[in-house]
């Protein structure tokens, strides 16, 4: 009697399929319909769409007697939707140590400017090629960028990318040093964040008000106003520097301000030079529920004028006193310093039930650096250098809607929640 043979047992087999060309709706159906039809598991798969042409993988599992089969029918349901189709095989050693790497440390790097080169882009991924990181997703934030400029569009204009690195950089001192660099010599902005859970689950926002949510420093024009405008100014500046203390400068700065009227107050609020993309940012936070608060060493007239304006949720600055409709050259209650900053920012965060690791606070001077080195992600606004040097993240090529991207928000969200690019 002849013995009847015995069937090879079907192995596994890991697929990679690579597609590409002109995109149009119902690709990727047609394609993992037939993955579905031979029950194949797909373990990884992502898209990308640029300028309508289609780039498309698809990594999948099956077992060697269906195998060919599949890449039979992917090739004619490629050849029939004009795409181009590739197979690659994938070894199941090769596999599992890239799974084994899954949970390594993710760093989301945002490259952020009026407008992006190639030599921008070049400079910050040689830098994360040198600290050995993988790049494994790049998405661009802004919209897309017009050929023709109109009038308006050279000072408005804004591009934004962002970088999804997997990895230990073998310096991340050196790797941060070197960004800065890169960004102050070629005048775009990079910030390098850890992917944490946190980071697209902020949801306290606390920022300085002079010379970042407003475009001058209101004790400034108050001296002005009373005709001590060069003398406040030098004090101001020397203290933004970090030259002096902020208390001492402010006593003597608020002294020089006595016998102004009251008046001169609501006039100077009324015509406040607001940042560039305030309004903008202060609607996209509100509209995703986020909590916003001024921490000013300024004042609380002009703190709240803006909370009513673009509806910030909490206000605190420094009370002038006024007597008989004007100005008596002190101030009530204590002085709203960097410390005082800091330490509202955990208050905040304490009566709102976030944790600190969910705040952000921007600011421009040194006053501000204790509030930034607080918050789980402290950005300097426009800063000045001393400020620049100690913060971990910066903006200063562009206005406050700067932010969102460093947050992750999308022009195409932004502008249409729900929508895509």
């Amino acid at each position: 009697m002849q013995a009847i043979p015995h069937k090879k047992p079907a192995e596994t087999e890991l697929i990679l399929v690579n597609i590409s060309g002109h995109d149009r709706p119902g690709v990727t159906s047609a394609l993992t319909e037939i993955l579905a039809r031979y029950d194949a598991g797909i373990l990884d798969i992502g898209q990308a769409d640029i300028h309508h042409t289609l780039s498309l993988g698809v990594l999948f599992k099956t077992s060697s007697d269906v195998s060919g089969d599949i890449l039979k029918e992917l090739l004619l349901k490629a050849y029939e939707l004009n795409v181009n189709i590739r197979f690659s095989p994938v070894a199941i050693d090769e596999y599992e140590d890239w799974v084994s790497r899954q949970g390594k440390n993710r760093w989301i790097i945002t490259i952020l400017g009026r407008k992006l080169t190639a030599r921008h882009i070049a400079l910050v991924t040689a830098e994360i090629a040198r600290q050995q990181l993988n790049i494994d997703g790049i998405q661009r934030l802004t919209g897309r960028m017009p050929l023709r400029e109109t009038p308006d569009a050279p000072a408005q204009a804004k591009a934004c990318v962002e970088l999804s690195v997997r990895g230990t950089p073998l310096s991340h001192a050196d790797m941060q040093a070197r960004f800065m660099e890169i960004a102050q010599a070629e005048e775009f902005d990079i910030s390098l964040q850890e992917d944490t859970m946190y980071r697209r689950c902020r949801r306290l926002v606390c920022f300085d008000m002079d010379s970042t949510l407003i475009e001058t420093e209101v004790i400034d024009e108050l001296a002005q106003r009373a005709g001590v405008g060069d003398k406040v100014r030098a004090i101001t500046e020397s203290a933004m520097r970090g030259e002096i203390d902020f208390c001492e400068s402010f006593r003597e700065r608020v002294a020089l301000l006595k016998g102004l009227p009251e008046s001169v107050m609501q006039e100077i609020a009324e015509s406040l030079p607001v940042t560039e993309g305030l309004e903008r940012m202060m609607k996209v936070l509100k509209m995703a529920g986020y909590k916003t608060a001024i921490l000013s060493g300024g004042f609380t007239y002009f703190g709240n004028y803006l909370k009513q304006k673009y509806g910030f949720d909490y206000v605190y600055a420094n009370e002038l006193e006024i007597v008989d409709g004007r100005l008596t050259g002190r101030s009530v209650g204590d002085i709203v310093d960097g410390r005082r900053k800091a330490e509202l920012l955990r208050l905040i965060a304490q009566v709102e039930n976030v944790n600190i690791a969910q705040t952000i606070a921007v600011g421009d001077g040194a006053n501000d650096l204790p509030m930034l080195a607080t918050a789980g992600l402290g950005i300097a606004f426009h800063a000045k250098p001393k400020v620049k040097e100690t913060a971990e993240q910066s903006i200063s090529t562009i206005g406050l809607d700067g932010v969102l991207y460093f947050i992750g928000f999308k022009d195409s969200f932004i502008s249409s929640p729900g929508g895509n690019s």
